[in-house]
C-alpha cells in the first residue's frame, strides 16, 4: 500500500505533504520507546506513536521508514515537522486511537 492510498481514507491527513506521499507502506509497528523502536521496526513501514518530538524524524530516517503516523489527535511540535520535511518523511495525523489505525491498516494488508 502506498502512503496516498491511506490517505484516501479521511481519517489520516498528512501535515507535510510536500515530502511525497508515493512511498510504500511494506509493514507497521506501533511503540514509543525510541531504543525499542530502534532494535525491532522494519525499513518501509508505517510507525504509530503518540511521540511528537524530534528525536522520532531521527529514528524514523535511521530505519528508512515510509512515514510516521501520530495518533489521537496529538499535535505535532513544530521542530519534528520541519525536521521530517527535511528528511522527506510524511507525518500523518489521525484522531484514531493506534489500535484503530492499526486495525485500517491491517484491513488494507499491511
Amino acid at each position: 500500500m502506498k502512503v496516498s492510498e491511506l490517505l484516501l481514507n479521511k481519517s489520516f491527513v498528512c501535515v507535510n505533504p510536500q515530502v511525497g506521499i508515493e512511498g510504500d507502506i511494506e509493514s507497521g509497528y506501533v511503540g514509543d520507546l525510541l531504543s525499542w523502536v530502534m532494535a525491532n521496526a522494519g525499513h518501509n513501514c508505517a510507525w504509530i506513536t503518540i511521540q511528537t518530538h524530534v528525536n522520532i524524524i531521527a529514528v524514523a530516517s535511521l530505519l528508512e521508514m515510509t512515514c510516521v503516523i501520530i495518533p489521537e489527535g496529538a499535535e505535532v511540535e513544530e521542530g519534528t515537522l520541519k525536521r521530517a520535511t527535511l528528511e522527506k518523511i510524511p507525518i500523518i495525523t489521525t484522531n484514531l486511537n493506534a489500535y484503530e489505525a492499526c486495525q485500517i491498516l491491517g484491513k488494507a494488508g499491511v
